[in-house]
């Protein structure tokens, strides 16, 4: 159960619907429907890959965010440019904690600028909002 408001916050920035946990979770299934959920995974990976301390862990975690959504014909390939692809190709084999930086920044982007707003206006997120303004009514006026 979301606080009050907490649904109609995740429309201030998508700093803030990416922060929250349901917020994420609605994001996701947003993205699903319109089959580009790789977008949010791929940020979340990186996100994750930061937080990376032993350097072996680094390299495999590397590895696999790379074969999952960087290389060519990759399972969720995510929509990057010629020269931040190669830039990461060349890299791979010796990975720094910054090395998706580029590209997590042209996906963050590209859902701040194209999914989000589709987002808040999809039919998803007005029902969630619907849903919490009736169940906000409910707490507060006993009866109705």
């Amino acid at each position: 159960r979301s606080d009050t408001g907490e649904t109609m916050a995740w429309s201030e920035s998508v700093d803030t619907l990416l922060a929250n946990k349901d917020g994420l979770a609605a994001f996701r299934t947003f993205l699903k429907s319109e089959f580009s959920e790789e977008n949010v995974e791929f940020w979340l990976a990186c996100e994750d890959f930061k937080k990376t301390k032993s350097s072996t862990k680094m390299a495999s975690k590397a590895q696999k965010i790379y074969s999952d959504f960087i290389q060519a014909d990759a399972p969720k390939e995510i929509n990057i440019d010629f020269q931040t692809k190669n830039h990461i190709s060349q890299n791979i084999s010796e990975p720094t904690l910054s090395c998706f930086d580029d590209a997590q920044r042209l996906i963050y982007s590209l859902m701040a600028k194209d999914s989000f707003p589709r987002f808040l206006r999809s039919e998803v997120y007005r029902e969630l909002v619907k849903k919490q303004q009736n169940g906000n009514q409910k707490r507060w006026l006993p009866f109705v």
